[in-house]
This record gives C-alpha cells, structure tokens and sequence, in this order.
C-alpha cells in the first residue's frame, strides 16, 4: 500500500497581532510551536519599517509598500511572504480582536455578522478594536475565501464573580454591557497553558500574572480562571503602562472637562499617549530600558511608581484569592527587567515572597529562593502561538497532530 500524503503538511496560517503603531505578523505550519516566519512593523506612519525573518533567522525581501497605514503595512507583509513562500496553501488567518464584547467569549471564525459586531463595539477599545479590525478586512481582501479567526483578549477574563465584573453606577449600565472586561488574555492563556505543563501543582492552586510591558495588566488566577483583572472596561485602568495612565480618579475627567474646558477627544489622548510612565518622567520616555538607563530624578518618579502599582495591585489580587501561591512575570519588562522584577519583590517576605538575586539576574524560569513559600517564576508570553492554535482548530487540524 502506498503511503498517503498527509494532507496538512503543505498547510500554513498567518497570525496578525495589530497594536496602535505596530502589528507583529507570523506564519506557522500544522503542527509544532515554531513559527516559519516572524516580524513586525513599527512606528506605523511617515517613518514605518517592516522586518520579517525566517525560521533561521533569514532577513525576509521587504517589497516597496506603503508604511503609513495598518492596512498598507500589512499588505507589504503579505507581499513578502509570498514572494518568499510563492507554493504557500494558506488554511486560516488568526487575529488578535481585543475586545470581544458580552457576545464572544471563544475564538470564532469571522462572517459579516461577527464583523459587524466587533466594529459596532470599537467605542470599547478606540485604541485597538479599529487597527484589529483593519487588519481583518486588509486580509480578507487579501485571501478571499479563507477562513478568518478572531482570538480575544477579553474571552479569558469572561465568567469572573459578579463583584469582580462590575463597577457601582446605577445597574443598567452592567445590563448594557459596562463591565470590568479585562484584557490581555491570550497572555494568560498562554502563560496558564505553560505553567499547567511545567507546574501543574501551582496551577491548582493561587497564581497572580503580571503582565508588564508598554501594556501592563496583572491577573488573579484560581485554579486555571480568571478571577480578578487589573484592567477593567477599558485598556486604561489598573496599572500604569507605557502611555497610559492606569487606575485614575474619576473626578480627574471631570476637573478636565469643566475646569480645564477639554473636549472628550483632548482628554483621551492625554489619557491614551501622553500619561504613564512617559508623563511621569516628564515626556522623557515610555521605554522601561531607556527610563533604567537614564537613572535620574525623573525616570525615578516613574519607575517607582510603576513598581508601587504593581505591589498594590499584587496584594489586592492575594486578597481576592485568600493568598497567593505563585507570582509569574512576563511581557516585555517582566520579562525582561530584572531590576523592576526585584523591586516589585522587595518587602513582600510577609506574603512568602523572596527572591534569588542571581537567578534573577540570569532570569531564570524560577527565580525565588529555595526558602521562599510562594514560587516566583519568569515564563515567556507567546500571544501569536495561542492565535496560530486557535486558527488550526477552525481549519479542523486534528488536534493530536496539531499539538
């Protein structure tokens, strides 16, 4: 008997990930957790770059393309990779949507239908839910015919207690959809996904996730569900980030409003691009690496800042779990910074929390000391892997072979 061909192994999915300037885009086969290609754009606009890689690390030809829209970044992208991989057989494209709404708490394969729902809700995430959902049409038009798949950063975050979902104004509002969302969940699916395979005993128990990076959010997960957020209705509370501003009195709006005469468009890019650790630092930087380098008055006020949130919200989420057993860094800075990781930890031994200066420095996976009563670990996020895996399962990728 002739051997058959398996009829996957030819079968590629594209993952796209569209942030407010950026988009990271990859490609990966049927099966395994590598991807074939990688890239992003950046400082999408007058000065937008694109750079794409192959699996070893090959520089992929960026095609003479327009950099100063979403939709025009990502079709130079497309362009390059099929030039690159001209025999490509796309099954699906897997998108990050950001916000999914009360509606859509899975991945879902997008008709007009789905479409027109998550564009009705752009007023949800204005810094988001627009740029995603062009990147959406931008593919469609490009792969007329292939399944589209939208992963939500909110569908993790869905079914937590009501008293974590909701905030107190008048209860139509809850009724209306006004909830506490969170965000950020295919990080934790990804970092749960990680931490039930190489820890299953913490992930039977209580773990926070600080998610820290130019977006930085921290999660309170009780035996592999969300049961807190740091971020609520939209992507600017809870911890301060790169731009944005994080918890911020409400009264503040309203000084804005009526005493400063601000139109809501003034008062969202004060709170959206002008707040965070770029503001603190006095308009110095929104980069974690350049506020270290720079080590004076204002990149201090900044960072210890950040570093106080991050503690305050660390013990509400303990709070909210009746303790806490495992502490995970990642993002960019959490990943990344060992000198915001030691921070962070500093005078949390009453929570059990202590730290290995030196496994810390080499960011090892755990870096808590062997003394320690709660696990503090560093575990890389692959939001792209938890879209490419959702992408396979709409196409019908058996899943035995796809894991």
């Amino acid at each position: 008997m002739i051997p058959q061909e398996d009829p996957w192994a030819h079968k590629v999915f594209l993952t796209l990930n569209a942030g407010s300037s950026s988009f990271k885009v990859a490609m990966y086969g049927a099966y395994g957790d590598d991807p074939i290609v990688t890239g992003q754009a950046d400082r999408i606009g007058p000065e937008g770059t694109l750079k794409l890689k192959d699996s070893e690390g090959t520089p992929l030809a960026i095609p003479p393309g327009d950099l100063t829209t979403h939709s025009g970044a990502l079709a130079t992208a497309i362009a390059a990779i099929r030039a690159r991989f001209p025999n490509m057989q796309l099954a699906a494209v897997g998108h990050r949507v950001v916000h999914g709404g009360l509606k859509y708490a899975a991945p879902v394969v997008i008709d007009d239908q789905v479409f027109a729902d998550l564009v009705a809700i752009s007023s949800f995430a204005p810094l988001h839910q627009p740029h995603n959902m062009a990147g959406v049409k931008t593919a469609m038009e490009a792969f007329p015919g292939v399944p589209q798949v939208a992963c939500f950063d909110t569908a993790f975050h869905r079914g937590q207690p009501f008293v974590n979902d909701t905030f107190a104004i008048p209860f139509r509002y809850y009724e209306e959809g006004v909830r506490r969302y969170g965000f950020h969940g295919l990080s934790y699916e990804y970092v749960t996904g990680e931490l039930e395979r190489i820890a299953p005993h913490l992930m039977a128990g209580r773990v926070v996730v600080a998610h820290l990076g130019n977006g930085a959010s921290m999660c309170a997960i009780y035996k592999g569900r969300s049961v807190a957020s740091s971020m609520g209705f939209s992507v600017l509370d809870g911890l301060p980030m790169g731009t944005r501003c994080g918890q911020i009195d409400p009264g503040v709006l309203l000084y804005m409003l009526e005493k400063e005469k601000l139109s809501t468009d003034e008062i969202r890019q004060i709170l959206y691009n002008e707040s965070g650790l770029l503001g603190l630092s006095g308009g110095m930087s929104n980069d974690m690496r350049t506020l270290e380098a720079a080590d004076n008055a204002a990149s201090h006020r900044a960072i210890d800042y950040f570093v106080f949130r991050v503690q305050r919200e660390l013990g509400g989420m303990t709070a909210v779990m009746g303790g806490i057993d495992a502490l995970v860094f990642c993002g960019g800075i959490g990943e990344n910074s060992r000198v915001v990781r030691r921070r962070v930890c500093e005078r949390l031994g009453w929570m059990g929390i202590e730290i290995d200066h030196g496994k810390n420095a080499e960011s090892a996976t755990i870096i808590s000391s062997e003394f320690a009563r709660t696990t503090v670990m560093i575990v890389p996020t692959h939001e792209d892997l938890v879209i490419a895996r959702a992408a396979r399962k709409a196409a019908g990728v058996p899943e035995k072979a796809a894991a």
